[in-house]
């Protein structure tokens, strides 16, 4: 075929392309007419579930699976935009790992609002500012966001949906790394770095800072000061010297989780999430996890904190597989709950599909000027 004719198949591609996606929009503008008369929450993530599994399906190349999820996020996004504006609030401000996660979720279509805290996340949600809400919940290097697993308990929102993103850290400056003076950034994100500092910027002091994006914006007017953030950050706040992947671990992941008042329908391959507290006696924990071994439920995390009501008591955080209208899961947590105080069902929602990867990793080193470290 000459170059026309493949355009010409393209053309027509395009208008069959446009024609059936408007279609589907307006299917779904009628559903969520539907879902708002019954009070139903506009996203559904068994349905998305359902949808990427369905095309997954479908898909017989050469378009790969993950560009067909990309493209799908935007055609579901902008139908849900038309069912009812969506808020989304996400702990800010634009360009943190945050906002990337929370858009590969809910795509470019809904509203975003950043938030200073963790802790002001949870309350736009609470407060009907947001329809959901959008936080990281764990490091695979620094483990547990404990500001996300203090809220959890004390807001009663529910975990609808989780996003595994691959976290590279990125050093900004507008400076020689021979002129920098100090290192600012969210604790996680200076933990996630501790052995690059140590080995390549000895004794410059570090400082924590509310967010790794804040962390940038200092960095680009303040003289001296070099920021670890996101490499989005970079060209969002104009700083020209970049080393990509400083991060201590290459395969350095964190998982963000989507918060809401409510949690959706089983979607078949589900993740629960709960928290509960014990008596300080002896074998208490081993009791409160049989239930799980007797019902063959596997657990996949389990964290500690502090109860905050007495000094030494704790609060467990637990996710395990299946979801809480499971047979097998409602029992165990039926049984759990007997032998437990202060239990709480944290959300059932389903298992993120895929890693979500940002950018190719470079070892750190291999971008600078090795006489900055001299």
């Amino acid at each position: 075929m000459s170059l026309d004719d493949l355009r010409k198949i393209i053309d027509d591609c395009d208008k069959d392309i446009v024609r059936i996606l408007n279609e589907r929009a307006k299917a779904a503008h009628e559903i969520g007419a539907i879902k708002i008369k019954n009070g139903q929450g506009i996203f559904a993530p068994e349905r998305e579930k359902a949808v990427y599994d369905k095309v997954d399906g479908l898909n017989e190349g050469p378009f790969q699976a993950h560009s067909l999820h990309a493209v799908y996020r935007e055609i579901m996004s902008a139908c849900i935009a038309l069912e009812k504006p969506t808020r989304i609030a996400y702990f800010g401000p634009s360009g943190t790992f945050t906002h990337q996660a929370a858009i590969s979720k809910f795509g470019n279509s809904m509203e975003y609002l950043p938030q200073p805290q963790i802790r002001d996340v949870f309350l736009a949600v609470m407060r009907g500012h947001a329809d959901y809400g959008f936080v990281p919940i764990e490091n695979s290097t620094e483990g547990a966001v404990n500001a996300t697993s203090d809220m959890l308990i004390e807001s009663g929102l529910k975990i609808c949906s989780e996003v595994f993103l691959e976290i590279h850290q990125t050093l900004l400056c507008n400076c020689e790394l021979k002129d920098i003076k100090i290192v600012i950034s969210h604790p996680q994100a200076l933990a996630q770095c501790r052995s690059w500092l140590a080995a390549n910027l000895p004794g410059v002091p570090v400082r924590e800072v509310a967010s790794t994006a804040h962390a940038a914006e200092r960095a680009s007017r303040e003289q001296g000061v070099a920021a670890i953030a996101s490499e989005v950050a970079a060209s969002l706040y104009n700083l020209n010297n970049v080393i990509n992947c400083i991060e201590d671990k290459q395969d350095n992941t964190t998982r963000f989780v989507a918060l809401a008042h409510t949690y959706g329908k089983p979607s078949g391959d589900d993740r629960t999430s709960i928290v509960f507290s014990v008596l300080n006696k002896s074998g208490s924990l081993y009791e409160a996890l049989l239930p799980f071994k007797n019902n063959n439920i596997n657990l996949t995390r389990i964290e500690s904190r502090p109860s905050k009501k007495k000094n030494w008591e704790y609060s467990f955080f637990v996710d395990i597989d299946g979801h809480v209208d499971d047979p097998a899961v409602k029992k165990a947590l039926e049984e759990l709950k007997d032998s437990t105080d202060d239990f709480v069902h944290l959300g059932s929602y389903p298992k993120a599909a895929h890693l979500v990867r940002t950018s190719k990793p470079v070892d750190g080193l291999e971008q600078a000027d090795a006489n900055y470290f001299k």
